[in-house]
């Protein structure tokens, strides 16, 4: 046999070849363990053969020893990463903090059924510029089909006429419908405002759905003029005021979203923060839309760019919730929270409990599509796991030292919305450390 050549270089890893080596992996250990969990635990006892008695010599007095376990034979435990991924048996809520979990679920799920009120669409529609929205949209589909079919004649365009629509109400509603406020200007002298801390609502702003409202004083020695800042949650109050963060942002963009035929969630993060997905039926799944942002499928923004650890990000829509962290936090153990709220199960049962309400009255038809989209979600999000864990192997050559030779991770953008202090007391700077004295979260 010939020796290897000691010069020559390593062999490098192809991430698809990996890729589709850890799926059978994974495979073949969940089969594995299923296996495992249908055996009796005790097979002396369903073993259709008698058991032999114990000789003389191993009869002793007092009690008897607990027996010791077969050291050849007992399987070894399965890791935690092994099983994460595994289906899991939905469970109900049993103790406080599972039931407080399920209480504020289902509470959040509620607000995307406001998107369907009639009334509330036509307004939306009347404020937006149809004829500017529809001509961006119809030359950006032109383009993408023509750019398509430069590289081949059968080829689809990666973004749907419909997809071009939501992205020129994104670029709209960003650069002049919208107005982000950090702290509002004084009503009297236009003057900076300071921070006072948080007031009682009104009745005029709870009937406008503002739970909490924000007060500020003039900076102007003169002045010292009081501002309130309700933090509306009504729709239609954003259409007319059309200013807020980004809890304001999210609600109000997929609203309009909506009123121009496009299917939206209202995603909520546990971390204090909210945006949109839109689906694309070009596409065939879900898409990330930051409107605070004018973030357009880039999920990966807030845990690679914002430098964000977040535990849950629950999405709402008219047809239930899910569970959709797997698609935004790829590498849990370095950009993912505790998830402490409530087992993993509960939050299953508490998902499935949410799509049972919304979808009971849904046609066979219309049922039957949700379910096929919930399958194909799934997989889409098992596939982030994968692909982040083949990612991570091909960092590594064949002498267990990290390369850079399959290039550079991509560089996310910081967030930009907001001051730089603001940011920083989020956790949503970057790289940058939070302060060590990190005012009380304003909520989003």
């Amino acid at each position: 046999m010939a020796d290897q050549d000691p010069q020559r270089p390593p062999k490098q890893l192809d991430p698809h070849d990996l890729t589709q080596q850890f799926e059978q992996l994974l495979r073949t250990r969940r089969l594995n363990a299923l296996t495992d969990r249908g055996r009796p635990r005790h097979p002396a006892q369903s073993s259709p053969y008698p058991t032999p008695t114990p000789s003389r010599q191993s009869s002793h007095r007092g009690p008897h020893p607990p027996p010791r376990p077969a050291q050849n034979n007992a399987p070894a435990l399965p890791s935690y990463s092994s099983l994460r991924n595994m289906p899991k048996v939905p469970s109900p809520p049993q103790d406080d903090r599972s039931l407080r979990f399920r209480s504020l679920l289902i509470g959040l799920s509620f607000k995307p059924t406001h998107y369907e009120n009639p009334g509330l669409l036509d307004e939306a529609l009347s404020v937006i510029p149809l004829d500017r929205i529809y001509g961006e949209a119809e030359d950006e589909s032109q383009l993408l089909q023509a750019k398509a079919a430069s590289i081949d004649p059968n080829a689809k365009p990666e973004w749907g006429y419909q997809d071009c629509v939501i992205r020129a109400l994104l670029r709209w509603f960003k650069r002049i419908f919208f107005s982000f406020v950090n702290n509002p200007p004084c009503p009297v002298c236009a003057a900076p405002t300071v921070a006072l801390g948080m007031t009682t609502p009104t009745p005029e702003e709870r009937a406008r759905s503002a739970t909490r409202v924000e007060l500020y004083r003039c900076s102007a020695s003169e002045c010292r003029a009081f501002e309130r800042f309700p933090r509306y949650g009504d729709v239609w109050t954003l259409l007319q005021t059309r200013r807020g963060r980004c809890g304001e942002w999210a609600d109000c963009f997929s609203m309009l979203c909506r009123a121009v035929g496009g299917r939206v969630r209202w995603v909520w993060n546990a971390e204090d923060h909210v945006w949109t997905e839109v689906y694309s039926e070009q596409q065939k799944r879900w898409i990330h839309v930051d409107a605070c942002e004018e973030a357009w499928d880039n999920p990966r923004l807030y845990a690679e760019g914002w430098g964000k650890k977040m535990s849950y990000c629950i999405a709402f829509s008219a047809d239930g919730a899910t569970d959709v962290t797997r698609r935004y936090v790829r590498d849990a153990a370095k950009h993912g929270a505790d998830r402490n709220r409530s087992p993993e199960e509960v939050l299953v049962w508490i998902t499935d409990e949410i799509k049972k309400l919304r979808r009971e009255n849904l046609s066979k038809e219309d049922r039957r599509r949700v379910i096929y989209e919930d399958h194909r979600e799934e997989k889409e999000l098992r596939g982030y796991v994968v692909q982040a864990l083949a990612a991570e192997i091909g960092r590594i050559n064949l002498s267990g030292q990290p390369t850079a030779s399959l290039g550079e991770e991509q560089k996310l953008p910081e967030r930009a919305s907001g001051t730089q202090e603001w940011r920083e007391a989020r956790g949503e700077a970057g790289n940058r450390s939070p302060p060590n004295d990190q005012p009380p979260r304003e909520g989003h």
